[in-house]
């Protein structure tokens, strides 16, 4: 007994150590917000005061003061989130993460992100250059000198966080483009089709927008045939497109003249619909100093508030959708690797060495080229390379037909050039007092092409797609929409439009101007700037929400961003009402489906039974004509094939309903109602028989991924948040889901941030993100705000400060 009473006195003793050891790490790891701190870098002092919501007011001497303590108070609450930012857009995941990060990195290096970056960085100018150093200092002075502990994802991974560089934020600047400017996935999707498709039948999986004809294009089918492309490029290029984790999938803004408004003076809202992220993709901030007083939404890496408010204006973000990346084909010279075709002949690649470091395993040394079109971004060395060059391809995967041309892939993209950084916009339109001069200033902004609503004290509105639009040939017959033969000129870009001529609206007679990532101009405009445009569905309810009342008020706008009516819902419906259903819980089921008025609300079996039939229906129309299951079930990550659905349904159209591997032929109203037993089947397993507890939120959740923890399994519950939500893709309220994996109802994408703006009286104007304003996982900070999200509350934008922290520049040394 004794031996015992001892053993457990140890184990007390040791576990009593561990405690306080952890208590003293964590009381260490939690940043100071009060008092006063002797910081480098810094001349003068600057004052930083957090509210009860954690969200802080930055006061300083001038805009270099503020944004040296934005940085400081990023690194403080957001240090890991600086940390992935920063090796994501250098593509070094792979030294925190190990080889399950490779590919990112691969293709990361081969797109040129840091090159591009450090080009960009290399042009930047005066108040922007200045404003990115001082942002760069602030969180360099946090690291070096008030870091006391390291957060615990450091410590769990053996890392140590290192300085911040100025072209680390021009990095991320590049990445927040690449999703929100990008058709490249669907160029090359259309080219895999064509191997089996004809582009008649391509143009029904991805038909135009509504109203419009398919535009007239070459056929690239028989273009691809004549080439001897090998036959699984384009596969292969899509099954390793990385994702940068902000995939823009939608956002809405609308701006109401005062005309249209209880108080007389104009509102405006905005909730732009990202990738959900523990912590959230934006930080609350305000920002004072002599001349300047601007609230709203931050983003750690970057040295602005992107979206928000001051003193006399406020505004408000989606996405455009333009065709800002072309891909090209480049033929390589026969026996000379190192060159390429071009109109006027044979050209020599530029190349780059990269060195991979990775956590586990060996260095992994690239050799990545560009041409005259941009980065060889099937230089990755993954599969994407596979059947086109290089000797680093096993032969075994080598897939060009014997003596056919070997071919790369390079990509043109407006955010990668080296005058497209966009912090000096940012930074001037943060600071215009009227809607003309914001718009006159959006002007200067590059990438990503964004749709901005904006309005000032004075009761103006307007609205302006700001970004750089590429200028193609007259007789490019294939406009962007697949990859073209680089060395034909007709190909290539010949400018850019005149930003003075990108749609633009300014007090409409109407009283009001929305967006959400429709077609943002008349049918009539004269200059491209892209086709594929999102299903109108959210901009007509948004549109006919504002029309149902007179006057709105900031709670009725609040209203119309949690509206979960899926317009796109009710344009099925009537297919999967006239199915019969041989399962058992069949009856039911459309005993439910026969109430059901497309509002997708959380609480209610009817969307949980519309969403798993109509996962199933697209997957049995279009899987065996995409090239099975694999192929399908990657690319419906990225699009969920709707319109084509749609299409098909209401044509009744065979041919696509037709499994094309079996003998038998198949009906569209076979495989509604087979579609319908295989949903119910599924749902069976995962909910049990009883439809009376099946709930669309119980599967439906929001999940804000945690890097790299979501994916470690023992870790996944502490670090990632989740709650129950309604929508779905195409109701004001967004809420994504992937229809893929093992929870293909997952809501992933979602209203990252909600916004309203009071013209008349700042202090109603209110906001909120889906996590917390901390990136410190057991912070009470970390999660305050998931309830309120999902509740679609808000907090004030402008309030008073609870804690006080005062940094204080240190002297320099003699």
């Amino acid at each position: 007994m004794t031996l015992l009473r001892r053993a457990v006195a140890v184990l007390l003793a040791l576990l009593a150590a561990i405690a306080i050891a952890a208590a003293v790490w964590w009381a260490r790891v939690l940043p100071a917000t009060e008092g006063r701190l002797e910081v480098a870098g810094l001349a003068g002092e600057v004052i930083i005061e957090r509210d009860a919501a954690g969200i802080p007011t930055i006061r300083g001497a001038n805009l270099d003061a503020v944004l040296f303590g934005l940085g400081f108070a990023h690194a403080q609450d957001r240090l890991w989130q600086l940390e992935t930012h920063r090796r994501i857009g250098s593509g070094r995941l792979s030294e925190a993460f190990g080889p399950a990060a490779l590919d990112n990195d691969r293709f990361l290096r081969a797109l040129g992100v840091r090159r591009a970056a450090a080009a960009q960085w290399a042009q930047t100018r005066g108040e922007a250059r200045a404003a990115v150093l001082a942002y760069t200092a602030g969180i360099n002075a946090f690291i070096a000198d008030h870091l006391r502990a390291r957060p615990p994802e450091f410590l769990i991974l053996g890392l140590q966080a290192e300085p911040w560089t100025p072209e680390d934020s021009m990095a991320w600047g590049i990445m927040m483009a690449w999703d929100l400017g990008g058709n490249w996935t669907n160029e090359l999707l259309r080219m895999r089709l064509a191997r089996s498709l004809p582009v008649a039948r391509i143009d029904q999986l991805l038909p135009p927008y509504p109203g419009e004809q398919p535009l007239p294009v070459r056929d690239y089918a028989a273009l691809y045939r004549e080439l001897r492309l090998a036959p699984d490029l384009g596969q292969r290029a899509l099954l390793d497109a990385p994702e940068s984790g902000v995939d823009g999938v939608g956002s809405n803004n609308w701006v109401l003249a005062g005309t249209h408004t209880v108080s007389g003076k104009p509102l405006l809202a905005n909730d732009p619909h990202l990738k959900l992220t523990a912590p959230a993709l934006w930080y609350f901030a305000r920002l004072e100093a002599p001349g300047l007083k601007v609230g709203g939404a931050t983003m750690p890496g970057l040295p602005m508030v992107v979206l928000g408010q001051n003193e006399r204006i406020a505004w408000g973000f989606t996405n455009t959708g333009p065709d800002v990346q072309d891909v090209y084909l480049e033929q390589e010279k026969p026996g000379d690797a190192t060159r390429y075709r071009t109109p006027d002949g044979w050209a020599e690649f530029e190349s780059f060495s990269e060195t991979i470091r990775v956590r586990g395993a060996a260095d992994v040394t690239l050799k990545v080229r560009a041409t005259r079109h941009g980065p060889v971004i099937s230089d990755a060395g993954t599969a994407v390379v596979a059947g086109l060059t290089g000797d680093a391809v096993p032969p075994a995967t080598k897939g060009s037909p014997s003596g056919a041309p070997t071919f790369a892939l390079a990509m043109r993209w407006t955010a990668l050039d080296a005058d497209a950084g966009s912090i000096e916009a940012g930074l001037a339109m943060s600071s215009a007092t009227t809607v003309n001069a914001f718009i006159k200033r959006a002007e200067r902004y590059k990438a990503p092409m964004q749709n901005m609503v904006v309005a000032d004290v004075e009761g103006n509105i307007g609205f302006i797609a700001a970004g750089r639009v590429p200028l193609r040939h007259r007789d490019n017959d294939l406009h962007g929409l697949v990859p073209a033969p680089g060395w034909e000129a007709r190909y290539d870009w010949v400018g850019f439009l005149d930003p003075g001529l990108t749609p633009r609206e300014l007090n409409p007679p109407r009283g009001w101007i929305a967006t959400a990532n429709q077609r943002i101009h008349s049918a009539d405009y004269p200059h491209y700037i892209g086709s594929e445009w999102a299903a109108p569905y959210r901009q007509q309810r948004i549109e006919a929400l504002l029309a149902a009342r007179p006057k709105h008020d900031k709670e009725s706008l609040g209203a119309i961003q949690n509206d979960v009516l899926s317009l796109a819902a009710q344009r099925l419906l009537p297919h999967v009402l006239r199915a019969s259903p041989s399962h058992a819980l069949g009856a039911a089921a459309m005993q439910r489906l026969a109430v059901f008025d497309g509002q997708m609300r959380a609480g209610d079996a009817a969307p949980l039974i519309f969403a798993a039939w109509a996962r199933e229906m697209t997957r049995a129309v279009f899987a065996d004509e995409m090239g099975g299951e694999e192929m399908y079930l990657r690319q419906v990550g990225r699009s969920d094939f709707r319109a084509g659905l749609e299409g098909v349904l209401e044509r009744d159209d065979a041919w696509w309903c037709d499994d094309k591997a079996t003998l038998a032929p198949e009906s569209c109203s076979e495989l509604v109602s087979r579609s319908l037993d295989r949903a119910l089947e599924e749902l069976q397993r995962r909910m049990g028989p009883d439809l009376a507890r099946w709930q669309w939120g119980a599967v439906h959740q929001a999940r804000a991924e945690h890097r790299p923890f979501s994916r470690v399994q023992s870790l996944a519950p502490w670090f990632e948040l989740r709650a129950a939500t309604g929508g779905d893709n195409y109701t004001v309220n967004v809420a994504r889901y992937h229809l893929k994996g093992d929870e293909p109802y997952l809501n992933e994408h979602a209203a990252s941030l909600r916004a309203i703006y009071d013209l008349g009286d700042p202090a109603r104007s209110g906001v909120m993100h889906s996590s917390g304003q901390s990136g410190l996982v057991a912070a009470p900070d970390y999660r305050n705000y998931v309830e309120s999200w999902q509740a679609g509350r808000d907090l004030p934008l402008w309030a008073g400060g609870e804690r006080r922290l005062v940094l204080q520049g240190r002297p320099a040394a003699k």
